[in-house]
């Protein structure tokens, strides 16, 4: 008998479904940032290429905004 390992579903891309990301809203970014302030990457967020580097723009300019912090 083989071994079976259950395929696991790929994560649907958020802002491809429609949901817009704006640097100056600190609840929607914090679902791309860790607990230290890192940017998360794409395979933990199921974002798409062209939408993680969105991301990663938008939360760099709240950093400056000081609507995020850097690092905790």
């Amino acid at each position: 008998m083989a071994d079976f390992k259950p395929r696991r579903r790929k994560k649907v891309c958020n802002l491809c479904a429609g949901h817009d990301l704006d640097y100056k809203n600190a609840e929607d970014l914090r679902k791309y940032i860790s607990e230290n302030g890192k940017i998360l990457p794409r395979r933990v967020t199921g974002t798409c290429a062209k939408h993680q580097r969105e991301v990663a723009k938008v939360i760099k300019r709240a950093r400056i905004a000081a609507i995020l912090p850097f690092t905790k």
